[in-house]
């Protein structure tokens, strides 16, 4: 898919479908997205090496003191924080691996806890500019809108994130509630970690949440944190550091992507779109637009729905029901999201069979009761 969408990009510039112009806007708002993705996916494999995401699992699993139902809730905060604070692909790349593994270990079922970090990859993507590469995309259409810095942005997502987050669990915890009965013996013990690797990767993971908060560049504090990480790996671990922690094929994807909606765009897209889309403010007219999202998240996938339907949103609470249409909304296939695509790859690696006839049914649940409840949310604190 990552080439595909790279050669469509690259035949758009070649024949002209983007100009110079569209050349230059795609590389003014994909440049900074571009920069944090490769940062924050280098901290993220560099704490996975470290040991952090094992520990984070292996200390939810004593928290859980024996409870299936209790440690399964501790997951889902540890998916939360994960997506909050290091995005939706961190949680879908590097946390569902651990957790299907203390599955295993613990002798349960895993599908709950697979299911969990990629509904929780996506609906809990909103809080935060950082969150979702969606959300760093819409920062530059909200400053246009008045809405400018991290604080104004999550102002405005705080409540649909919190209603949106809390409705993907109560759905989840509904539709696995005989698999989460029970209890689980004690924890393995997990493996000896390099006390210096593992305490300076924690302490940057931690120190990232206030950074991003800031108002500083998300982009900033993720390349100070990788150059950290990267040179005290160049010390102690210095076979770690190679070319493949780099996520070249989702830059070329993204970029790819940023390309061909460009060409759409200049070429008549924003007039298909304008009347599913709507316009207008309050409930209805919000409820419209993000489902329109949500469907061409579903139906191609959420970075190019957004850029899509990003020229019709107009105001603030209207960018924020498009963002909550393509962070909330890509539950139901499998190629609604990059960060599901990858959750996918990484259940199959483990053994995990995931039956895409109930993933969809149950997504559509999830995904319409997650996106209502954020838009409502909206509207009753914008």
């Amino acid at each position: 898919m990552w080439w595909l969408c790279g050669l469509a990009g690259a035949v758009a510039v070649a024949t002209g479908l983007v100009g110079p112009a569209g050349l230059a806007e795609v590389a003014h708002r994909a440049g900074p997205v571009l920069a944090f993705l490769l940062a924050v996916t280098v901290v993220a494999e560099l704490a996975d090496a470290a040991g952090v995401f094992d520990a984070a699992a292996r200390l939810a699993a004593r928290g859980g003191r024996g409870r299936t139902r209790r440690l399964w809730l501790l997951v889902v905060l540890l998916g939360v924080l994960s997506t909050v604070v290091l995005s939706l692909d961190t949680t879908a790349v590097l946390l569902t691996p651990v957790v299907l593994a203390l599955a295993a270990q613990l002798r349960l079922d895993p599908l709950p806890f697979a299911m969990t970090t990629v509904w929780l990859a996506n609906t809990a993507s909103l809080l935060l500019p950082v969150s979702n590469l969606t959300n760093l995309i819409a920062l530059d259409e909200l400053e246009r809108l008045g809405v400018s810095g991290t604080a104004a942005f999550t102002a405005l997502t705080w409540a649909p994130f919190l209603a949106g987050t809390l409705t993907a669990v109560l759905v989840l915890g509904l539709a696995h509630r005989g698999s989460l009965r029970g209890g689980y013996g004690a924890p393995p013990p997990g493996s000896a970690r390099d006390p210096v690797l593992f305490g300076t990767a924690a302490l940057v993971c931690c120190l990232l949440a206030p950074a991003f908060v800031s108002g500083v560049e998300p982009a900033v504090p993720a390349a100070v944190a990788a150059l950290v990480l990267v040179a005290v790996f160049a010390r102690r671990r210095r076979a770690v550091l190679r070319l493949s922690l780099l996520p070249w094929r989702t830059v070329v994807l993204v970029a790819g992507l940023f390309l061909v909606v460009e060409a759409a765009r200049a070429h008549g897209l924003d007039g298909l779109l304008r009347a599913p889309a709507g316009t207008g403010e309050g409930l209805g007219a919000h409820l419209r637009l993000a489902a329109t999202a949500a469907v061409g998240a579903n139906a191609l996938d959420n970075l190019p729905a957004y850029l899509a339907v990003e020229p019709l949103a107009g105001s603030a609470p209207r960018l924020v029901a498009v963002l909550a249409g393509v962070n909330l909304g890509p539950l139901v296939t499998p190629w609604a999201s990059l960060a599901t695509l990858l959750w996918l790859e990484r259940c199959r690696a483990r053994g995990v069979r995931i039956a895409l006839p109930r993933f969809a049914a149950l997504g559509a649940v999830g995904a319409t009761a997650c996106t209502a409840a954020a838009v409502l949310a909206l509207q009753l604190t914008a």
